[in-house]
This record gives C-alpha cells, sequence and structure tokens, in this order.
C-alpha cells in the first residue's frame, strides 16, 4: 500500500437545493462524472453530508428556513465536513454575492440559469482537484508511516542547524527528541557527542556527504550509531543537511561479545593444562597449544603446516608399534573417539609420555565438517599416582603385607582353583599373646618395630607361593594355597609357634613373646573365604583360652561356643544400652567385732528366666568388645546411688567398686566419678576404689599422677587380687593407696597349703610395713577367720559372712546384722 491509486474510486456530489427542476437538471448534465445525492433543505443536506462525505457539494444560496449561506457556514464549521469543497448555486448575480461566499469558504460560484458546458467544466475540475488532494494526502500519511517505520533515524536541518524535520515522534531513538524538537537547535535536540561531531565536520561544505560513528553514554547503556551527514546546496550555498541515525549498539556487541569469545578461547586453548591439536579435513595442522608443542617436541611457527601423524607420534606402550592417530577416524567416521589404551607420545626431542585423548570433528554452520582437533594429555604421573594408589589400598602401610581387602581377593582365588582340582586350602590367623600390654610398656614405637621384626621372621618361613597378610593390630593370616592334606598346616602351625621362641631385639634389648595361632581349612571347615577367616579366628581364640604359645584347629564345638559367646556379647550390649546390669554387694566385716565396714559392689546380668550370670561369663566379653568401660560406669552410678540411699537412711556404709584396667586408663575417669559423687551426692570417703595390680604396671609415672588425682577427690583406692599379678614391690611402695585385698586363691587353700599360708602371711607383713588397710577375700570358715586375726588382717568378706546380695536383700541384712551384730 503505497501511494494508492484512487481514480477507480467513485466520486460523490451533494446537491443541495429546494427547486426540484435545478436537482434534475444537475444530476442530468453530473451523472457520468459522479455518484449525484440531493437534498431539498439545509437540515436534510447536512445530515445526509455527514453520512455520505461526499466530494462536493453544489449549495443553493436562497432556500427556504435555512438558506445557503448558514449551511456553509455549518459546514466549514465541522471538523468533519469542513474540507469539502462546496460551490454556490444562485441568480444573483450582484459582485457582493459572489466576493461573500468565497468568505464563507466556496471554492467557486455558478449562476442560474445554468450553462450545461461550463457548469460541467466547473464540477469536472473541482473533482479532479479534489481526487489529486486525496492522492497527495494518502501519499503523504503512507510516507510518513514508511519513514517512521523504517530503523534509520532522519532528520532535517536548516542551515543554521535547526530542526526542520524528524521521523522520530516519540523519542526512541534520544531523550528529549520528539515532536517538539520541531524548530530547535541541533544543542537541545541530540546528545552533546553527536551534536559535537556533527558540528565540527567543517569540511562537508566541499564534499557532498560524510560518514562516521558515534558512541552515546546513557543511564540504560552504551549505545552505538553510524551517522550519514548530507549537504544540501543551493546555488553554491549551504541551505540545509540530512542527517540518518543507523542504531549499530547490537551490531557492535556482537563484535564485541565474538572478539571476547574468540580471545576467551584462544587464552583457554593456550592456558588449559590439556594439549590441544586441530587440523584440516586433510590432518594438517591448523593451531596447536603451546602444551601441545612441549610434549610434541615440535613448534607450530617454525615450520610450514605438517601432517599430525609426523608431529605427534604415538605408539603402543607395550609392543612400541606405530598407532593410527584416532584424529582420521573422527573425520572419516565424522564422530568423537578416543585414543586406545595403553598408548604413549614418543616426542621429537626422544621423551616418552603415557598419554590419553580424544578426537572430534569440527562442523561449520551449515554442519559440513571443516576439521578435526584432538585433545590430549599425560597420564604418565596420574598411572604412577593410581598404581601407587591401588598399592595402598591393597598392602599394610606398616609392613607392607598384603591387607586384608588383598587377601580377602586371594583366598577367593584360591578357593576357586582348590574347588576345580581338588585341592585344599589352609588359614593361619596368628596373633601375638598379651600383645596390647606389651605395647602399652614398651611403647608404640617399639611395639610397631616388633610387628615389622614379626612379619620378617614369619615370611622367612614361608614359600613364595604363600601369602602372608596384616589383618591390622597384632594379627598375621597366612594362607596356605593349593595344599593336599592338613599335615602341611599343621607343621607350619608349630614351626610358626616355635619360631616365636627367639627373643626380639627392639632398642637393644631383647623382648621375649609368643603367639597363638587358629587354623581353619577349606573345604573340611568352610566353604568360602569370609568363613575360612571366620572359623580360623575361632580357633586363634580357643587356643588362647587354653593357655596361649599354641595352635588349635577350628572345630564345630569352637564355632558353637564362639556363637553362644556373640549372643553373651549382644546381651551384655543390650543390658548396658538398656540400664538393665544388677548390681549385688557383698558386705566386709571385721573379723574381730564381726560389724559391717563395708561392701563390694559386683556387677551381674539377668537371663530370660531372671538367673543371675556370673561375671566370669561377661567380664571377659567386655574387656575383649570396649564395653568395660560403659559397664564399669553404669556400675559406679549404681553403687553410689545405693550408698547414698543407706547413708541417707541412716546406715553410712562405704562401697567399693572394681576398676577394669581399661576404665583406670580412660582420661575420662576423674571427670566421670566428680559428675557421679556430685549426681548422688555420696561423700568421697564412703567410696573405694578397687584396682587390680595389672592395671598399675603401665606407666608408673602417669600411674602415679592418675592415683594422686583420685586421691585429691577424697575417694580411698585398693589394690585388688595382690599376689596373681607382678607384684613389684618397687612400684607398690611408690603408688598412694590405702587397702590391700588379698585375694580368695591364697586365703581358700591357706590352712591345707603351706605355700598359700606363706604368700598370705607375707602379704599382711607387706600391707602393714606400707600401714595399708588389709582385706581378705574368700574367707569362708571360722578357722580362716582366726588364722587371718592371727596373722594381723583385721577385715575379710566370704561366704562365712554372706553371699553377695540385692540390694533389698542387702538392706535386711543390714537391719539384722545391726540388731545382733554377734550372731551375723
Amino acid at each position: 500500500m503505497f501511494i494508492t491509486s484512487l481514480d477507480s474510486q467513485p466520486q460523490k456530489v451533494l446537491i443541495i437545493d429546494d427547486a426540484i427542476q435545478n436537482i434534475l437538471f444537475l444530476q442530468s448534465s453530473l451523472s457520468d462524472l459522479a455518484s449525484i445525492h440531493f437534498a431539498t433543505n439545509g437540515p436534510e443536506g447536512l445530515a445526509l453530508c455527514e453520512e455520505l462525505k461526499p466530494d462536493l457539494i453544489l449549495l443553493d444560496i436562497s432556500m427556504p428556513g435555512m438558506d445557503g449561506w448558514e449551511v456553509c457556514t455549518i459546514l466549514k464549521d465541522n471538523p468533519l465536513t469542513s474540507d469539502i469543497p462546496v460551490i454556490f448555486i444562485t441568480g444573483n448575480e450582484q459582485p457582493e454575492a459572489e466576493q461573500l461566499a468565497l468568505e464563507k469558504g466556496a471554492i467557486d460560484f455558478i449562476n442560474k440559469p445554468f450553462d450545461p458546458k461550463i457548469c460541467r467544466l466547473r464540477v469536472m475540475n473541482q473533482l479532479k482537484l479534489r481526487n489529486q488532494s486525496r492522492v497527495l494526502q494518502q501519499a503523504k500519511q503512507e510516507m510518513t508511516q514508511l519513514v517512521e517505520s523504517v530503523p534509520v533515524l532522519i532528520t532535517y536541518w536548516d542551515e543554521n542547524w535547526n530542526n526542520i524535520f524528524s521521523n522520530d515522534l516519540t523519542g526512541k531513538w534520544f531523550d528529549g527528541f520528539n515532536e517538539t524538537s520541531h524548530n530547535k537547535h541541533v544543542t537541545q535536540s541530540l546528545p552533546r557527542e553527536v551534536y559535537h561531531r556533527l558540528l565540527s565536520h567543517s569540511e562537508i561544505k566541499h564534499k557532498n556527504s560524510i560518514e562516521f560513528t558515534v558512541s552515546v553514554q546513557s543511564n540504560k547503556q552504551d549505545q552505538h550509531f553510524r551517522v550519514f551527514q548530507s549537504a544540501t546546496f543551493n546555488e553554491g550555498v549551504l541551505v540545509g543537511s540530512l542527517v540518518t541515525f543507523v542504531d549499530i549498539t547490537d551490531a557492535k556487541k556482537a563484535k564485541q561479545a565474538l572478539h571476547s569469545e574468540k580471545e576467551r578461547l584462544r587464552v583457554t586453548l593456550q592456558s588449559i593444562g590439556d594439549a590441544v591439536i586441530a587440523t584440516d579435513t586433510q590432518g594438517y595442522i591448523t593451531f596447536i597449544n603451546p602444551i601441545a608443542e612441549r610434549m610434541t617436541g615440535w613448534r607450530f611457527k617454525d615450520t610450514p603446516p605438517e601432517k599430525i601423524e609426523d608431529v605427534m607420534l604415538l605408539r603402543d606402550a607395550d609392543t612400541k608399534k606405530p598407532l593410527l592417530n584416532p584424529l582420521y577416524l573422527a573425520l572419516s567416521e565424522q564422530r568423537t573417539v578416543a585414543m586406545a589404551l595403553n598408548s604413549e607420545l614418543l616426542s621429537h626431542s626422544h621423551q616418552v609420555y603415557a598419554v590419553e585423548d580424544s578426537a572430534a570433528p569440527i562442523r561449520d554452520e551449515k554442519g559440513e565438517i571443516i576439521g578435526a582437533i584432538m585433545v590430549f594429555h599425560d597420564v604418565s604421573e596420574a598411572m604412577a599416582l593410581a598404581m601407587k594408589m591401588s598399592h595402598l589400598a591393597n598392602y599394610d602401610q606398616l609392613t607392607d603385607l598384603p591387607n586384608r581387602i588383598l587377601l580377602q581377593d586371594r583366598l577367593t582365588v584360591a578357593i576357586q582353583t582348590a574347588a576345580r582340582q581338588n585341592h585344599k586350602v589352609a588359614t593361619l590367623l596368628l596373633d601375638i599373646d598379651n600383645f596390647k600390654y606389651l605395647n602399652d610398656s614398651i611403647g608404640h614405637l617399639l611395639g610397631d618395630q616388633l610387628i615389622c621384626k614379626m612379619a620378617r621372621r614369619i615370611q622367612q618361613l614361608l614359600p613364595a607361593a604363600f601369602t602372608l597378610a596384616r589383618l591390622g593390630g597384632d594379627e598375621f593370616v597366612i594362607l596356605m594355597n593349593e595344599i593336599q592334606s592338613v599335615e602341611a598346616a599343621l607343621s607350619l602351625a608349630s614351626d610358626l609357634v616355635t619360631a616365636m621362641h627367639q627373643p626380639f631385639m627392639l632398642d637393644d634389648k631383647p623382648y621375649n613373646v609368643s603367639a597363638s595361632v587358629g587354623v581353619s581349612v577349606y573345604p573340611d571347615d568352610a566353604k568360602d573365604a569370609e568363613e575360612l577367616i571366620r572359623h580360623a579366628d575361632v580357633a586363634m581364640y580357643s587356643a588362647k583360652q587354653e593357655g596361649r604359645n599354641r595352635f588349635c584347629f577350628f572345630s564345630g564345638d569352637l564355632e558353637e561356643s564362639l556363637l553362644q559367646r556373640h549372643a553373651l556379647e549382644l546381651k551384655l550390649r543390650h543390658a548396658i544400652e538398656n540400664d538393665e546390669l544388677i548390681v549385688v554387694y557383698q558386705p566386709k566385716f571385721n573379723l574381730k567385732t564381726k560389724n559391717i565396714v563395708g561392701a563390694e559392689a559386683l556387677v551381674r546380668m539377668v537371663d530370660e528366666n531372671n538367673q543371675l550370670i556370673s561375671p566370669v561369663e561377661f567380664i571377659p566379653i567386655a574387656e575383649d568388645s570396649g564395653l568395660i568401660v560403659p559397664l564399669g560406669n553404669q556400675v559406679l552410678l549404681k553403687a553410689c546411688t545405693q550408698a547414698a540411699k543407706w547413708l541417707k537412711e541412716g546406715m553410712p556404709i562405704s562401697v567399693s567398686v572394681n576398676v577394669a584396667a581399661a576404665q583406670f586408663a580412660d582420661p575420662d575417669l576423674e571427670a566421670i566419678i566428680i559428675e557421679v559423687l556430685n549426681q548422688t551426692q555420696l561423700p568421697p570417703h564412703y567410696l573405694e576404689l578397687e584396682i587390680t595390680e595389672t592395671a598399675l604396671m603401665g606407666d608408673i609415672n602417669e600411674t602415679q599422677t592418675k592415683l594422686s588425682v583420685l586421691k585429691g577427690l577424697g575417694i580411698n583406692i585398693s589394690i585388688d587380687d595382690f599376689g596373681t599379678g607382678y607384684s613389684s614391690l618397687s612400684y607398690l611402695k611408690k603408688f598412694n593407696v590405702d587397702i590391700m585385698k588379698i585375694d580368695m586363691s591364697f586365703v581358700i587353700d591357706m590352712l591345707n597349703n603351706t605355700h598359700d599360708y606363706e604368700i598370705v602371711k607375707t602379704i599382711i607383713l607387706l600391707g602393714q610395713s606400707l600401714s595399708l588397710t588389709l582385706i581378705a577375700e574368700g574367707v569362708e570358715t571360722e578357722e580362716q577367720a582366726q588364722a587371718l586375726m592371727e596373722l594381723g588382717c583385721g577385715i575379710g568378706q566370704g561366704y562365712l559372712y554372706s553371699k553377695p546380695l540385692r540390694k533389698k536383700e542387702f538392706m535386711t541384712f543390714l537391719e539384722s546384722a545391726t540388731k545382733n551384730p554377734n550372731e551375723t
């Protein structure tokens, strides 16, 4: 729709005349020129005019009611009809009438009676003028619409740079530049950056046009424009300037983004740790980054383009045979491909790199392949690290022996092979006897040296086909694969036990150790690797139970015993977690007065039938499983709670609590005792801790410090089971203790066995010399009590007086003993 032709559109003529004969005449004369419409009075003509919007109005002046002058005035005052041309029709030939008609806005004057030719010519000329006016108006509108819609700002300025024209009427190009900018100076219409450039171009006087780029800063963002400035001359004199603006902001940003992306890509490729080589479709190198140059030993700038296979020399790491570069595979198959495994790169400087890589085709915007790119990196260190990590994952760090993971794998393979070949597989689990106590006494550094020396000694006894592994701590496993009979396992187990008898030199001092060995055989004792190890552990535990320093083969009875032990451990753990342990109390008596002077708290478990389980059964399990510390803490709390209750009820009875070696070594022991005493409100002197000799014979200085701290709390310290441990007098005299207990194993036979009697006598004399209170355990007869009193022991406990009692039974017994002390 550009300058639409209006010639084919029918034109309309409206006749307003009260004389019908005039209307008929005009209609007959003009019907071939336009569509003729008429009205016989002024109001009807005005209404019809708004409806038809005619191209020409023939208006009679003299009409009744509303004459032509009034109708014309109304038409010209109405914006909808003011531009419609009006020709007056009148029989008045006075000159002033024609003048008045023109003053009212009419364009012509036709006199009556009508001359058909004159009338026709006048109307035809006015219709042509009307049609041309409409065409020009339509063209102007369309041109304005076109100019306003183009993505270019078009402006025209006079010789003094006042704005004459602009196609931006809304201010979308520049702030403040809109329809109000007409006739304004350029400095008031355009940004400073723009008008400075426009006014500075003096050379425009000598050229028809000039082109430049300008950037405009705004609050939103920087804008960039391509400006075309053309001068208009009249007879050599500058009369104006046409200035057009093209917004190139997006293009400039895209160009900058492309440049930034290319630069970022260049820097990335130059600085990444991977080597990069790009080629064309024939394999000729078009780009190579510094890492690739270093690894290949080839410089891109120093030589003309070469093919990638001449620069990147790939070969198999094992056979050293050349390999096809995967870049050619990527080009031929049009996909990403990886290098063959175990590839290595031989550089031009004769260095060898273990490499991994991938190659991919490069495509243009149409998807056509224009080359390929190879990315590769040195994995030599990674492979070495992987091997190291694999070794760390499968070998013990201290001894460099296979660990549990690698042993499990070898056991599985050995069992599978034995199953196919009808052979046997044996596992020997070796554990150093009493290693924990030895390790604590000599220190962990020497303990680690002992483990390493023992590993070497065991290794010397084994053929190369056997595997020696360390499970951790002081446990070793020997895997004997492809043996024909169990006699080979028996012989090796015997040799292992014997080999341990030779002392180990640690820090220039000899140390004697022994070991216990458990043996399990596939398929006799187990069906898989896990069961084989577990049964060897059962057998080793049995060897320790039988006295250590020996070996033992697995049997079904051992497994049953182990399962029972495991069930008891679960029961013990449950009892501790749910506060279900039972504490019983065995009274201590003054052997002379028969008065109760204290009570020993002893722990018990309850079975499904509410029967008490002896501590002989579960205390060793607690010590082996690490439950002894929470067990001891729970007994301590229960005993102190009960002693505080007795004190509150008027029966001040001190209570003694056994402290295991692990519990004594616990660094939190002091804090736990303080918390229990505060919680139960028991005065400290009513609490006695019974500690075995074994628990005390660790680090002597540390033991002295701990005993002093505990004594500082106000509690009493007792050495329990004296005579059954190390009994080192040089250590004993250094310990700040209050009480010494004589073990029942000496008391029971002291009247029947001279040696036991002398031991009891010696212990009593020793205690007296150290000013210690002496308590004899296991007193069962009056004769024993009398003999102990004669030797100087004043306190005893045992079945002669009472078995261990539950707290209610103890209360009843205590009340009875208080009323009838001589009948106890």
